[in-house]
């Protein structure tokens, strides 16, 4: 049987028992030290997959669990704002610390509810909310507290990545992949959230805040989906050298300016994040003096998720009694973030662009891209089809964003370019 270092018997209040709080509840049964004595459940009468599990301590009204003055932690993994946002400020008005897989209300309220839980000296633990069980908010406070990180690159949705992943081996739709998805439960029946980047937003805006030091606000964060990807681009970037993953970025410039956004990109084969398969996630954190790391590993499910979540109650149950609960774990932020728009940030382009079969069309795409400043790396010209058109595929040189936006803009009017099928930066 596993044991805990807890001296003393903590006790939680659960709020949501989906898959993630069912993993919780069944782990926790291993720690002799940790008492669960409240579950808030949407059904009380509904059959749960727990066995033995005490039905007694179950209740429909979470607010009994963050005002019981018994309880020590509540640890909430219902996701989303309502009433989620009521539920915890509640909890940490009453002294409760926090325990929480939330990451839309985190990128959404994390800064008043951090603000609010140092004056009541709690503290919210949040290692699920990030990347299901890889641990990465430990380390950034803990064993890299000591480096400056100056740049995130992950891949934050397993949904996502297995979907592109299947693209790519198997050179099938997205409809196709995303359809094979819901049916594994990969994917949910509406998979907004996933497919078009929020998930991975709200993730990077809390991961970046801690990482970068800097307070950074969702609503600036640029983002774009998956759903535009085509079996063809898989194909293309394949033959350049690439794959494409939904990568979640944070960087800081020399001004010390933060560049975050989420969207596609062309990854390079030998970079570590293009090994990156299926519904795992990774996070690549670079920084001074550590220089460049790597976590991987599941990034949702009950037990890993789960894991992450125990971990954080472990953490907290072993300095419970202490004058100032964790003080390295807590939000010390006072800088917003001055964030970059998209057009102003500087990046390499794939551009894939179907076109009519005449002399001079290459030259005239080269032209064009050459008055609004940008350089082409590599052009890519495929067969002929029945229409006498040819798919052209192109990669510029680093130039800024909206310069590419000008020549895309050029392009559409000449009368050769049939259509510009996709524009997708690329990782240097």
């Amino acid at each position: 049987m596993l044991k805990s270092n807890v001296v003393k018997n903590t006790k939680i209040g659960i709020i949501g028992l989906g898959t993630v709080g069912t993993g919780v509840v069944k782990i926790l049964k291993d720690f002799q030290n940790i008492e669960i004595t409240q579950i808030a459940v949407r059904d009380i009468h509904k059959k749960r997959e727990i066995d033995n599990l005490d039905r007694s301590i179950l209740t429909d009204n979470p607010f009994d669990i963050v005002n019981n003055p018994e309880i020590d932690i509540v640890v909430e993994v219902i996701g989303g704002i309502n009433p989620a946002y009521d539920l915890l400020k509640t909890a940490i008005t009453n002294g409760k610390h926090i325990v929480t897989a939330n990451k839309e209300l985190l990128a959404k309220n994390g800064q008043e509810l951090f603000n609010l839980a140092n004056e009541n000296n709690v503290v919210i633990l949040y290692e699920a909310a990030i990347a299901g069980g890889i641990p990465i908010i430990m380390p950034i406070k803990t064993t890299l507290a000591g480096n400056k990180i100056h740049t995130i690159e992950a891949i934050l949705n397993g949904t996502t990545n297995y979907i592109l992943t299947k693209m790519e081996k198997g050179s099938v739709s997205y409809e196709e992949v995303l359809k094979e998805a819901q049916n594994l439960g990969y994917a949910e029946a509406d998979p907004t959230g996933d497919v078009e980047g929020f998930d991975s937003a709200y993730k990077i805006a809390t991961l970046a805040t801690i990482a970068l030091n800097q307070r950074v606000d969702i609503n600036k964060i640029y983002r774009e989906g998956i759903t535009k990807i085509s079996a063809k681009d898989m194909k293309f970037a394949k033959e350049l050298g690439y794959k494409i993953k939904l990568i979640a970025l944070a960087k800081l410039s020399n001004e010390n300016k933060t560049d975050v956004r989420v969207h596609p990109m062309l990854v390079p084969i030998k970079d570590c994040l293009a090994s990156i398969n299926g519904v795992t996630n990774s996070v690549v954190l670079e920084g001074f003096p550590v220089g460049r790391v790597m976590f991987a590993g599941p990034g949702a499910g009950m037990f890993p998720t789960a894991s992450s979540v125990i971990g954080d109650i472990l953490i907290i149950a072993g300095s419970i009694d202490t004058k100032e609960a964790l003080p390295m774990m807590k939000c010390h932020h006072d800088t917003d973030a001055e964030q970059i728009d998209i057009n102003d940030t500087i990046n390499k382009y794939y551009i894939a662009i179907t076109a009519a079969n005449t002399p001079g069309v290459i030259g005239s795409i080269g032209e064009i891209c050459g008055r609004h400043n940008i350089s082409l790396a590599s052009v890519l010209q495929k067969g002929i089809d029945e229409q006498n058109t040819a798919d052209i595929v192109v990669i510029t040189e680093a130039c800024i964003e909206r310069n590419i936006k000008s020549a895309i803009c050029e392009l559409e009017q000449n009368s050769n370019i049939l259509k510009i099928n996709n524009l997708i930066r690329v990782m240097e």
